[in-house]
């Protein structure tokens, strides 16, 4: 059966195991239940069409699915806008990027030059710019201080998943790190037939028990700004709030500003962390 069709109905699955009778505002359908989600029965009433239809579905057995369906089961299952837009994606892949198809072989992605300029502007703050498959675009002096040096082309997921000062620096890591594999399960639904990206997530479920249990919940998430919290070897404690801005030429791309709250100790240590990284590089340029 196609893979898009496998990952609708485990999509449909897990969303309807979350989600309780009463949750769903039905009285439970009679007999022992051996999970507190709901059956595929009842989601079938609930969207209004048979049991057997919804069985093919989750199945990955049903080929064509009309959107006056999806929209249904969305309601059905109370998805939020997120996740009804990869319920959509993942019904009608090609639709959702009919570009996708040669991504896997397509040259690299260019820094968006608006971006580049607003980076520089906002040199003051730890600042990066992320690509397609969460790859480092650029990133400034201040961003390699606070957490580490992201060279161009570097991939960020394999920074977070696989070096260990990921861990040891970021203090909720595993809040940042849950988000970032919920937005890489979006982009595998939106991109379906970029190998490299497949490739990408396939890695870090074979290498990261985290990842794969993540992966596994079948949580989707848009780039969402989550605060960070940073323990830095020279000046302590740090907190940021992430504020994300994406170019209208290019939604792929997406500027990460670590802002600190005005008057803050982080915005205190800012400019100290900003000289002595200016220092060291002078140090090493001699």
């Amino acid at each position: 059966m196609p893979t898009d069709r496998v990952a609708l109905g485990e999509f449909l699955r897990s969303r309807r195991d979350r989600l309780t009778p009463a949750q769903a505002g039905i009285e439970a359908f009679p007999g022992a239940r051996r999970v507190p989600g709901l059956r595929k029965e009842e989601l079938a009433v609930l969207a209004g069409v048979s049991p057997d239809y919804y069985s093919r579905l989750e199945q990955g057995r049903q080929s064509n699915i009309s959107r006056s369906v999806l929209d249904a089961l969305a309601r059905a299952l109370r998805l939020d806008e997120t996740e009804r837009a990869h319920l959509l994606d993942l019904a009608d892949p090609d639709v959702a990027d009919p570009t996708s198809r040669g991504r896997g072989s397509a040259p690299g992605q260019r820094a968006d030059p608006g971006m580049l300029r607003l980076m520089t502007a906002l040199d003051h703050l730890p600042v990066l710019l992320l690509g397609h498959r969460v790859e480092v675009l650029a990133s400034n002096a201040l961003f390699g201080a606070v957490l580490r040096e992201l060279p161009p082309g570097s991939s960020f997921p394999r920074f977070l998943f696989l070096d260990p000062l990921a861990r040891e620096r970021i203090l909720n890591w595993s809040q940042f790190a849950s988000t970032l594999v919920a937005s890489l399960r979006r982009d595998a639904a939106r991109h379906p037939h970029d190998r490299r990206l497949t490739a990408l997530i396939d890695e870090l479920r074979g290498a990261d028990a985290d990842v794969a249990r993540w992966w596994d919940d079948h949580g989707v998430r848009d780039y969402a700004s989550v605060a960070k919290l940073i323990r830095h070897p020279l000046v302590g404690d740090l907190r940021f709030d992430i504020e994300i801005v994406s170019p209208p030429r290019d939604p792929d791309q997406h500027l990460i500003v670590y802002t600190a709250e005005p008057g803050s100790t982080t915005a205190g240590m800012l400019p100290v962390l900003a000289s002595w990284q200016h220092h060291s590089h002078a140090t090493h340029a001699r």
